[in-house]
């Protein structure tokens, strides 16, 4: 415990008071369950609804191939951040840029990993605003048969980002336990009805598993976008050790234990929803699927609007687990670099501010296949893929050609060629999509 001690003795009043007013270390009596259900929801979000459409790009074989390397690589990935977290005897690493300053220094830490996971976080809420008012748009047009005057997509964006401007003041990963609990729990039961629903409809009888592309270029195009859908739903190692500084810990009892449990739960849990989905929605709909699978599957009307509800719920909860370490990010320099004082309305204004601006780009640009795909590769796979990897060797140095190097080399090769190949296709995507596309409309 001395270790434990003389760390937090070094801190100042002033600096304890700040580091207990700051969303992720405010708080340190989180559950190993509390690891589960917060790794579900940020994991199985969006991207589970757009694995049938990125099983269409990819095709049978390299699509099932990608789908099981991507949980092998991304569970061992996860594992190696979860016993980075406390490497260092009487240190937590509570966030990924610590843990990046660890391993590259001071300031080259900060400069590699800060930008990656902003994007990320950024980029998520952003898709997830565009998410939320397509499925509240949605489930407008399911339950109103009569004829109803059209709402554009702008406005139901607006009625979901509402929710966020009252949400986004809770102050800290454990205070938005139970909104990621009952994300968790929507995010199963809209996977479950994706996938049950389309193997009650049966085989279409015109199925075709052929690739779509009329031009080799647009299938090698369409296939590297599928690939950063799938990087994109994987997506949960950018928060992971923000969730971890919310357990308790002790030289006894570490936090990597409870940690592990849930990431071990989290991810069977990942399985039961993106497999099913994955391969049921293609089997069953071939390349006819939609880049969403419940836009696909259009009865029973009264399932297919509750599941779109399920999904607006589910990506309210996500939306506030990758908003949480922005926050953190943005609280810090306001009040230690810039000395503001930690207030209430300080938090006030700086979220609503961010809110807002996410609001803002999601309603500009509701691009979301593309969106998935650019963001996917360009972002999730360096941040998922390889950079834990590459912190891992520069800080334990494995012996070379070991079973640890290999593993791990190989992690970071598989994680560039996806990092360089998965926004070539997105950005297609966006630049088809714009010249069809409306603002604001």
């Amino acid at each position: 415990m001395c270790n434990y001690q003389s760390q937090v003795d070094k801190r100042s009043k002033e600096e304890k008071a700040i580091d207990d007013w700051l969303p992720i270390t405010s708080s340190r009596n989180g559950k190993w369950w509390y690891s589960a259900f917060h790794n579900v929801t940020a994991m199985v979000g969006a991207g589970v609804l757009g694995l049938p459409y990125a099983m269409r790009e990819l095709g049978w074989g390299p699509g099932v191939a990608i789908l099981v390397i991507s949980w092998v690589v991304t569970l061992y990935t996860l594992w190696q951040m979860v016993e980075m977290h406390e490497m260092v005897p009487g240190k937590r690493f509570d966030r990924y840029h610590e843990l990046g300053q660890h391993a590259f220094g001071e300031k080259l830490g900060l400069y590699i990993v800060v930008p990656q996971q902003l994007v990320v976080e950024i980029g998520v809420n952003i898709v997830y605003m565009v998410t939320g008012g397509t499925s509240l748009k949605k489930v407008h047009d399911l339950v109103c048969t009569t004829p109803c005057k059209n709402i554009k997509l702008t406005y139901f964006i607006m009625i979901f980002s509402s929710v966020h401007f009252v949400l986004s003041h809770l102050p800290n990963f454990n205070s938005i336990a139970g909104v990621s609990f009952a994300a968790a729990a929507m995010s199963l039961s809209y996977s479950t009805i994706a996938w049950s629903a389309s193997l009650h409809k049966g085989v279409q009888k015109d199925v075709d598993y052929g690739y779509v592309g009329k031009s080799t270029a647009g299938k090698v195009f369409s296939f590297f976008n599928a690939l950063g859908a799938v990087a994109f739903a994987y997506a949960g190692h950018n928060v992971v050790l923000e969730i971890q500084a919310t357990i308790p810990s002790t030289p006894e009892k570490p936090s990597k234990g409870p940690m592990w449990k849930g990431v071990v739960v989290a991810y069977i849990v990942v399985a039961l929803c993106y497999f099913p989905v994955a391969l049921i929605g293609f089997w069953v709909f071939g390349n006819k699927v939609e880049d969403n699978i419940l836009i696909t599957l259009e009865k029973p009307t009264w399932l297919i609007a509750m599941a779109n509800m399920f999904v607006v719920v589910h990506v309210i909860g996500s939306y506030q687990i990758y908003a949480m370490p922005v926050f953190d990010m943005i609280e810090t320099v306001l009040v230690k670099k810039l000395k503001f004082t930690p207030t209430r309305t300080l938090r006030f204004v700086t979220r609503n501010v961010y809110v807002a601006f996410t609001m803002f780009v999601g309603i500009t640009f509701p691009f979301f296949d593309g969106l998935l795909g650019f963001f996917g590769g360009f972002a999730f796979a360096p941040t998922t893929y390889f950079l834990p990897c590459i912190m891992w060797l520069a800080i334990y140095k494995p012996r070379k050609f070991g079973l640890s190097w290999i593993a791990n080399w190989i992690c970071i090769f598989l994680g560039v060629l996806l990092m360089v190949l998965s926004p070539i296709g997105g950005l297609r995507q966006i630049i088809l999509n714009v010249k069809t596309y409306t603002f604001y409309s």
